[in-house]
Formats: structure tokens, C-alpha cells, sequence
């Protein structure tokens, strides 16, 4: 095989959901649809390297013009030209913005790079930057406001029967008393064994999330999740003075500034990052140095097929997100066993969509 084999010849995009019986909401946002981007760029050699973005209903014809701006420029790269092709893209999107949706599909390219050249290679992505383990733990995420009791009840119940040995729900009700309540109902249906985590999605103020925090405290919940707006650092500085809980941050984030103002005000105990936000692999790589210079563990958004692998490569991975909604649309769903996640034995990231559930986007 030479060296020019392994240019980007051409790329297809499509579009897949994951089936939703009724809309969920979290403090902030309702969600009507659980949707994806699926970026693959095929290789003069033949092999195509993919990747995908969480989408649901919000800006598709931004998201998409965005990727169908920057996907012209990267044709005739190496796959391996990852560091490059950052480069030319931070550079095209400098005059509208780099962050936001530009910084979306520069990670989606930048993924679907680093899945073809693992496949090129014939390696999964994780035993080419280094491995610290080989199984994370991971948690299943979901509690939505929007579920009835039963509803809260079932799902963390079947969390807890599947091998899961901790479980993450949604706070932000208008009342805080009421998430105090589902809290304790969500304690009794899973005992005393399983950690237990509150997200507010920043959909909480300052006082409301204090005396939360505190309630909390005694139904030994684990951390708290975005309880105020991601730029309010000195508020999490003073929720954490005024209460001693675990405060746990980074998916909105589109580079380290906040993570650094965080650090400085000791306002932070997990750093998580969100691998289509911050950028791609690279961004990923480089936050999760910067929170362990800061003796800050890592356990990053969402993309769980990606973020096993990642987190297996640094020392201060400490677990993962897990929702379920790709794992029927995918060829090689992970592995999850007593409450860890093994990362894909298989080249690139491990796993493909299946054909019958892309429709392709012209």
C-alpha cells in the first residue's frame, strides 16, 4: 500500500434516529427527537472512516451547511493529516467563528480521520495513543423531569439490573423540593450500593441549588452535574464553599478557558468534556492533560463508543456516559458488564451504523 493511498477521496453524510415514544425533557431543553449526523469519508486505499454527532431536533440546516463547507477542503489529505486539516479548518472558520457549529463538524471530520487511519492500519484507536486500562466504568444516564415517578423508577431500576453500579438523573424542577423527593425514591428503588448523580442541565440558581445541594447531601448523592449557567464560575465557586458537594462540569465547552477559571477558583472536582464540542480527538486529549496537571479526573459527555476508548488512554479517565440510543442502530454495540464498559476490540472506533438505518443526505 503506498503512502498516497490513504488520501480522502470523498465523503457522504446521512441521517439516523433512534426511536423515541414520547418527548423528554430536562431543566432546559424538551427533546421531540433523538437524531445523528453520520459523517464517511472514504480513502483512495478503500476504506471509510466514520463518525457521528448527536443532533436531536435543534439547527439542522446549520449544522449541516457547516459540514458541507468544511468537507471540500479536507479532500486529498492524508487520513492521518489530522493535526493539519485542524489547522486549514480553524483557519476557514475564523471570520464566522470557530466554535459552535464550526467546531462541531471539525470534530466530526477529525473522528472519522482518526477511524480511517486505525482502519488503515488494522488497530482499534485506543492502542495507538497508549493505554492506562482496558475497561472503564460507566453509568447509566437518564432520570428525565419529564418521566413520571413510575416512569423514574423503572429505568434506574433497570439500570441497576443490568450490572450498572451507578445511575445519574435530571434535577431543575421548578420547585427544588420536588427533585429532594425524586432523589430519595430514586435512593430507595436502588439502595445503598449504587452511586447516585444530579444533573440540572444550568437550569438552576445559586440559592435554589444550595439548599438542593445540601438535601442532597444526605441522600449521599455523588455530584452534581451543571447546577447554574456554564460561565457563572464565581457561582460555583460559592456552591461549593457553602455546601461541600462534588461539582462536575465541561460539556458545554468549546476549549479549556472555562476548565482553567474552574482550577483557579477550586470550583471543579470532574472535568467533562465533550468530545463533538471541544473538537475532536486532539482537544480531547489535550483537556484531559490539562485537568490531570490539576489532579482532576476525567469522565466525559455522552459519546460512549468514543469516550471508552479515550479514557482507556489517560490516567484520570475514571468512567463514562452511557445512553442506549445508538446501540440498535449500530454493528457492534459495547460491551458493558458489573457496572464497566470494554472498549471495541475491532479497527478504528470498533463500530459501524447499519446501512438500513442511514438515510443520505445530498
Amino acid at each position: 500500500m503506498s503512502i498516497s493511498s490513504t488520501k480522502i477521496k470523498s465523503y457522504k453524510i446521512y441521517k439516523a434516529k433512534a426511536k423515541l415514544k414520547k418527548p423528554i425533557a430536562d431543566a432546559t431543553h424538551t427533546l421531540h427527537e433523538i437524531s445523528f449526523l453520520v459523517l464517511r469519508l472514504q480513502l483512495e486505499n478503500g476504506v471509510i472512516g466514520e463518525s457521528y454527532l448527536l443532533s436531536f431536533q435543534y439547527s439542522p440546516n446549520a449544522i449541516l451547511g457547516a459540514l458541507k463547507d468544511a468537507l471540500p477542503a479536507i479532500t486529498g489529505y492524508e487520513a492521518y493529516d489530522t493535526g493539519i486539516v485542524n489547522a486549514l479548518l480553524n483557519h476557514e472558520t475564523e471570520y464566522f467563528g470557530q466554535n459552535g457549529i464550526n467546531k462541531w463538524a471539525a470534530a466530526a471530520i477529525n473522528i472519522a480521520m482518526w477511524d480511517a487511519w486505525a482502519r488503515t492500519v488494522n488497530q482499534p484507536v485506543w492502542k495507538l495513543w497508549g493505554v492506562h486500562r482496558n475497561k472503564c466504568a460507566i453509568y447509566g444516564s437518564g432520570g428525565w423531569l419529564s418521566y413520571s415517578l413510575d416512569e423514574l423508577i423503572e429505568e434506574v431500576s433497570g439500570y441497576k439490573e443490568r450490572g450498572f453500579t451507578a445511575v445519574k438523573i435530571k434535577v431543575g424542577s421548578p420547585n427544588w423540593k420536588t427533585d429532594v423527593e425524586r432523589l430519595r425514591l430514586v435512593r430507595e428503588a436502588i439502595g445503598n450500593d449504587l452511586n447516585i448523580m444530579m444533573d440540572a442541565n444550568q437550569g438552576m440558581k445559586l440559592p435554589e441549588a444550595i439548599q438542593l445541594a445540601r438535601k442532597a447531601t444526605e441522600l449521599n448523592i455523588y455530584w452534581f452535574e451543571e447546577p447554574l449557567h456554564h460561565q457563572d464560575f464565581e457561582g460555583y465557586k460559592n456552591l461549593k464553599e457553602q455546601t461541600g458537594i462534588s461539582l462536575a462540569m465541561g460539556e458545554r465547552e468549546y476549549d479549556t478557558q472555562p476548565l482553567t477559571e474552574l482550577i483557579k477558583r477550586n470550583a471543579l472536582d470532574i472535568w467533562q468534556p465533550d468530545i463533538l464540542r471541544i473538537g475532536g480527538v486532539e482537544a480531547w486529549r489535550e483537556s484531559a492533560a490539562l485537568a490531570n496537571t490539576h489532579h482532576l479526573p476525567v469522565l466525559p459527555h455522552y459519546y460512549k463508543d468514543y469516550d471508552v476508548p479515550l479514557v482507556c488512554s489517560i490516567p484520570n479517565g475514571v468512567g463514562v456516559e452511557s445512553f442506549d440510543w445508538i446501540d440498535p442502530l449500530i454493528d457492534n454495540p459495547l460491551v458493558v458488564k458489573n457496572g464497566f464498559a470494554h472498549p471495541h476490540q475491532h479497527a478504528g472506533w470498533g463500530f459501524r451504523f447499519l446501512d438500513e438505518h442511514l438515510q443520505e443526505i445530498k
